[in-house]
């Protein structure tokens, strides 16, 4: 098993946690989990960018030491939002909050969910801080893994995976020798436009591509799995989490979205992973590692369950997915590109400022024009985050018809 994964196997009876993200998708579902199991966690650190009326909440059920919200702004609405009996909280601002409250010293789990680039900084000093870090932001490895990996080899640090995906394949190689390891197949839901003529791309809105057919996930994710570029991150994040050669990676499109993700092995032999559409499930493996706790997540029907199938991607038909396995190849800050690229290009979407086809021409096209960088600091991978999404803006794409 790669590094990455390897350090540390205590099983605290009591998981201090600071939660990164708190107030989105996988943050409320963490949440769900730590009601679970009341007496196994103590909330140290909520976190939230925007959405201080759902943080205030939260603050009054769970009574952390800390919060940090994304602008001063922000912060002094939120204070304004805690009744007078409120538990008193630190509150922190922005990056420099986020980075402070994920290496406190009365925290033993950080659980990263923040969206985007924005994520790297905070999970970074977190391992550097010797944390055990369950990551659920892609993106943190899909710019900074190696980064990452260099601090989990300097310290004590841990990464657990969350995105279900990757939760499988770990659990998959659970007592298996790394040498026994043949591929690794990351599955695909295909998301809302599989079957959907490629013709028709031009004339996809905002509303139909936030359906995801499988899944329940914020804005940003639901779109990158309507392009499939939330695979081509998964990819990447893969070689890092698994130390496993891009060729050894493979993408199987399984619309059921039941078996999570496999592996195969020399003896040719397959282990995957199966269960129920819920990142409840991941998340609380992730946060109970190396025990698996009684709860009561959704269990597969076998009655309901008539057939499984399996279909090799359309790369002419999603071009993000070839595009981020073409990044990894070129390594080094192309990745960093590839991510930044694609978040602009996706909040332009968003606002309807751009057309569902435009989101993979707009990520090739700031890929063809900025150099890539070899052997980036972290200073350079912000540098090359900050210039990819200004070429983005700067591009004459008109919306898709």
């Amino acid at each position: 098993m790669d590094p990455l994964l390897q350090n540390g196997t205590s099983d605290p009876e009591s998981r201090r946690l600071a939660l990164l993200g708190a107030t989105g998708s996988v943050g409320t579902q963490t949440l769900e989990v730590v009601r679970l199991f009341p007496d196994r966690f103590d909330v140290r650190v909520l976190t939230c960018h925007q959405n201080v009326e759902r943080l205030a909440d939260q603050v009054q059920e769970f009574r952390p030491a800390c919060v940090v919200v994304g602008s001063v702004e922000r912060a002094e609405a939120f204070e304004r939002m805690l009744p007078a009996d409120a538990p008193d909280v630190r509150v922190l601002v922005g990056p420099e909050g986020l980075c402070e409250a994920a290496t406190r010293s009365d925290v033993d789990v950080v659980l990263g969910a923040v969206v985007g680039f924005a994520g790297l900084r905070p999970v970074l000093r977190a391992v550097e801080a010797g944390k055990q870090v369950a990551l659920a932001n892609k993106e943190t490895l899909v710019v900074g893994g190696a980064l990452v990996a260099q601090a989990l080899e300097a310290g004590d640090g841990r990464l657990l995976p969350v995105d279900s995906e990757h939760s499988a394949i770990f659990q998959c190689l659970a007592g298996e020798s790394e040498r026994s390891v043949e591929d690794l197949v990351l599955t695909a839901s295909g998301g809302p436009f599989w079957d959907r003529p490629a013709e028709t791309f031009g004339e996809i809105t905002v509303e139909e591509a936030l359906d995801h057919p499988n899944w329940s996930m914020g804005a940003k994710i639901t779109i990158d799995s309507a392009t499939m570029m939330n695979k081509g991150l998964e990819v990447i994040e893969a070689k890092w989490l698994f130390d496993v050669p891009v060729d050894r990676i493979q993408v199987l499109v399984h619309p059921q979205s039941i078996v999570h993700s496999m592996v195969s092995f020399a003896d040719g032999a397959v282990k995957a992973q199966l269960g129920v559409p819920d990142m409840k499930v991941p998340i609380q493996y992730a946060l109970s590692y190396p025990a698996r706790w009684p709860a009561p997540h959704e269990r597969l029907d076998w009655d309901e369950l008539s057939r499984l199938d399996f279909e090799r991607p359309d790369l002419d038909k999603f071009p993000c997915l070839q595009l981020a396995y073409d990044a990894l190849e070129a390594g080094g800050t192309a990745p960093a590109i590839l991510n930044a690229a694609n978040e602009a290009a996706v909040g332009c979407f968003l606002d309807e400022q751009m057309g569902f086809r435009d989101i993979p021409r707009a990520v090739e096209r700031v890929l063809e024009r900025l150099p890539v960088q070899a052997d980036p600091t972290l200073e350079d991978l912000v540098a090359a985050d900050t210039e990819a999404r200004r070429r983005v803006e700067e591009l004459p794409l008109p919306a898709s018809n």
